[in-house]
């Protein structure tokens, strides 16, 4: 894979280069489905974190969670999600936008002083589309576009998920770049294109 290539994936909409990784361990809580889906999804987040070399922990000393998952059916039930409004500001014109574009995903990420990721709050609006997709292949694609600050346009029109066969795995570029991303001599937050430099170079 070329430099060029990498820097695809975090150069956003507006030309500026910016990754970012976990600082801290995860803690991910699931919100909106049954238990059996419950594991499902804290596996794959446990994968992709084993994948990275980094961590998870049971609780977060500042958030308690850190990772927070949504699985519902409409954009208007998350502004009566108590507390939810703290998390997220202008969660009700959100929700409103999100309604009108009928989106049926959103991630918002918080971010310690040092540029790593603090938090994550993925929302998952389980339409036709993401009701038809295995709870285990969509589990891991959301794990896989959490674990690092992709460019807005890293997975717009290709996922990261390939079929192998019958199974469905992490495409190997994208998981090399995870591994990249989280070396230890790796910054935990890089804004110049050189970077991606450094992460072909361990590909």
């Amino acid at each position: 894979m070329t430099p060029e290539h990498v820097q695809t994936f975090f150069t956003r909409s507006d030309g500026s280069y910016l990754c970012a990784r976990w600082g801290r361990p995860i803690v991910p809580v699931v919100f909106g489905v049954e238990d059996a889906t419950l594991r499902v999804v804290k596996g794959a987040i446990e994968a992709m974190v084993t994948l990275a070399g980094h961590k998870m922990a049971e609780t977060d000393p500042e958030l308690g969670a850190n990772l927070m998952v949504f699985f519902f059916r409409e954009w208007a039930e998350l502004p009566q999600v108590p507390n939810l409004e703290r998390l997220l500001p202008d969660l009700a014109p959100l929700c409103a936008r999100l309604e009108q574009a009928e989106a049926n995903q959103y991630r918002f990420f918080r971010f310690d002083p040092d540029g790593a990721i603090k938090a994550a709050f993925v929302f998952l609006r389980m339409d036709d589309h993401l009701a038809a997709i295995a709870a285990e292949d969509l589990a891991l694609a959301q794990a896989a576009q959490v674990i690092c600050l992709w460019s807005d346009r890293a997975f717009a029109e290709v996922s990261p998920l390939a079929r192998v066969e019958d199974r469905v795995i992490l495409r190997p570029d994208v998981a090399g770049i995870i591994r990249a991303v989280y070396a230890p001599h790796m910054p935990v937050v890089a804004r110049d294109a050189s970077h991606a430099l450094r992460i072909a170079a361990r590909l």
